[in-house]
């Protein structure tokens, strides 16, 4: 099982702390952020798995930058808990309107927190379960275990299709060998680093079994030196 990443964004370091605390202590990887600007900056570059969000912050509202979210393609799916000192129905109304996941108010309980972070994760994740992926003309179907790209088949195995599906789910972070491993092949499981490397260069093979496409798919799946590999559609980054 691997840890979700969770961005704290809050302008108050001691909430920032504590929040952190509880956070690894209930085995989450916490990240944060003091304000709407430097929240953005961090969303795009670590795909947060949840963000915990605060109202009032310095440079734009919390509830600013959740519409702003929600309008982006690229961050429109990230789940988003209101964690606030406005505590009126209006206010909560207003959250829920605009695509918040959950909200709660400050003073708040840890355990509580745990809970229902632990909560909108199995919902979001239920949803994404039997949810066909897709990123420009590749595609994935989790329930009838078919691949294609510009509506051709593409063949595979099972563990290649597995660690595509982890990839689409998790796409433009970069994920060291033995997180991958943990992911795809569980954590008990013991491989020498090569097989992952093995595995990727089969995976990328399969994507370009179909030729003459628009986008070249191997690309997507990106080497980082000293660190693994990430899913990536900048592929003008590279």
């Amino acid at each position: 099982m691997t840890e979700s990443t969770i961005l704290i964004v809050d302008d108050e370091s001691a909430i920032r702390d504590m929040v952190g605390i509880t956070l690894d202590l209930a085995g989450f990887s916490a990240i944060s952020a003091t304000d709407a600007h430097e929240a953005h900056v961090s969303i795009i570059d670590n795909k947060p798995d949840l963000i915990l969000l605060d109202w009032m912050l310095p440079g734009g509202s919390g509830i600013e930058l959740a519409r702003r979210l929600r309008r982006d393609e690229i961050t429109t799916n990230i789940p988003i808990i209101m964690l606030t000192a406005k505590a009126s129905e209006d206010n909560k109304v207003q959250g829920l309107n605009e695509g918040v996941d959950d909200y709660i108010t400050k003073p708040f309980s840890p355990r509580e927190l745990v809970a229902r972070i632990k909560t909108v994760l199995r919902r979001v994740n239920g949803k994404q379960k039997d949810k066909v992926l897709q990123v420009f003309d590749l595609k994935l179907d989790p329930t009838s275990h078919r691949i294609s790209i510009e509506d051709k088949p593409v063949e595979m195995g099972p563990t290649e299709f597995r660690l595509l599906k982890f990839f689409l789910l998790s796409q433009e972070k970069v994920f060291s060998r033995d997180h991958i491993q943990d992911a795809v092949w569980g954590g008990n499981v013991y491989l020498e680093e090569r097989t992952i490397d093995v595995h990727i260069r089969r995976l990328r093979k399969a994507l370009s079994s179909v030729q003459n496409t628009a986008i070249d798919y191997t690309k997507l799946i990106q080497t980082v030196r000293g660190a693994g590999y990430r899913f990536s559609v900048r592929i003008n980054d590279v």
